[in-house]
């Protein structure tokens, strides 16, 4: 079950007024975060560019890639991403283990009047793990685990109407050396045809989409 990396042409159009006072409200408490330094309590928080990932996230909805409407980011932080997919008509999903991120991100989008769901917890589902071994991140799959509802074993995470192989389109902006080891782990769970939208830093993202084995 490959992955095929997608060119897609993103449009900067102007941001709709809602989206632009919620990035506004957003962006606001993520600075405070900063200036009171609080942000040293979740040291990996890392905002990514939202308005960029806006765009990504409009433009694949306009085009013919996505097959439906559920999202989900892994590591949501502040929840930001998760909004703005819901904004655009996603049914959103944020993976979040942070205490205090997941209190912040669920404030936010019920001051903004934002439908999202924040799952406390971190991505992996049950059954799976990450290794970190000399080499680099490495997934360990639950034993004789092969895709497909063949083995009756569905990842999925408590809390979420969805199970991962029903998710549409999957984001995560991930630490420098951990792209490899997020779409082999995409590739474990999604359904053929899903994409994941990987932010890679200094406003570059990338785009993927699990085709199906020519040889299943």
């Amino acid at each position: 079950m490959p992955i095929e990396e997608i060119d897609l042409k993103i449009e900067g159009k102007k941001l709709p007024e809602k989206v632009k006072n919620y990035l506004r409200d957003a962006n606001k408490r993520i600075d405070e975060l900063f200036e009171t330094e609080r942000n040293r309590k979740v040291p990996q928080f890392i905002p990514c560019n939202d308005e960029l990932l806006y765009h990504w996230l409009a433009a694949i909805k306009t085009s013919e890639l996505c097959l439906g409407k559920v999202y989900c980011e892994w590591g949501s932080g502040y929840g930001v991403g998760a909004c703005l997919a819901s904004l655009l008509g996603y049914e959103s999903y944020g993976i979040e283990i942070e205490r205090s991120l997941i209190e912040a991100s669920r404030k936010l989008a019920e001051d903004s009047n934002i439908a999202v769901t924040i799952i406390e917890r971190d991505y992996m589902p049950e059954g799976f793990e990450c290794y970190e071994g000399s080499g680099g991140a490495e997934l360990i799959k639950p034993e004789n685990y092969t895709y497909g509802e063949k083995n009756g074993f569905r990842p999925s995470y408590e809390g979420m109407d969805a199970d991962l192989d029903e998710v549409d389109i999957f984001f995560i902006y991930p630490w420098p050396g951990e792209q490899e080891f997020v779409l082999e782990f995409f590739q474990a769970v999604a359904a053929d045809g899903a994409l994941c939208l990987i932010y890679l830093g200094d406003d570059e993202f990338g785009l993927y989409q699990k085709t199906a084995d020519p040889f299943d």
